[in-house]
């Protein structure tokens, strides 16, 4: 059974080429629009990870990783912050809220599948 990742970006183009790389190493997505939008997509299925931007409208993705984190279907789901944002505090503050990889656009599809076979177990 294929493994599901959720990514969380306010770019459609980000959410397509993430979407794209992970579905072509056989992976299932599922998109969200921001924030507000993922907590709607956490309705109780199995989530193997999450792959979310940092800065989006509404609810931006700390707070979300916060906001899942609460969860206890997803107390333990991976996250993968894939943002512009490099700064050592931004990424301390992804740590805190659970966020286990930090990978900084522009990517390269290999690192991203790197980072994702990192956290989801075969």
């Amino acid at each position: 059974m294929a493994k599901t990742i959720l990514i969380v970006d306010d770019s459609a183009s980000i959410r397509q080429v993430v979407g794209l790389t992970l579905k072509g190493a056989g992976y299932e997505v599922i998109d969200a629009v921001d924030g507000k939008d993922a907590l709607t997509k956490l309705d109780g299925r199995k989530i193997n990870l999450v792959i979310s931007d940092v800065n989006m409208p509404n609810m931006d993705g700390i707070s979300f990783v916060k906001a899942m984190k609460v969860m206890l279907t997803y107390k333990f789901t991976p996250v993968i912050m894939l943002t512009t944002e490099g700064s050592d505090a931004m990424k301390r503050d992804g740590q805190a809220v659970g966020a286990k990889a930090w990978v900084v656009k522009p990517f390269q599809p290999a690192q991203m599948l790197d980072a994702v076979s990192k956290l989801i177990l075969p």
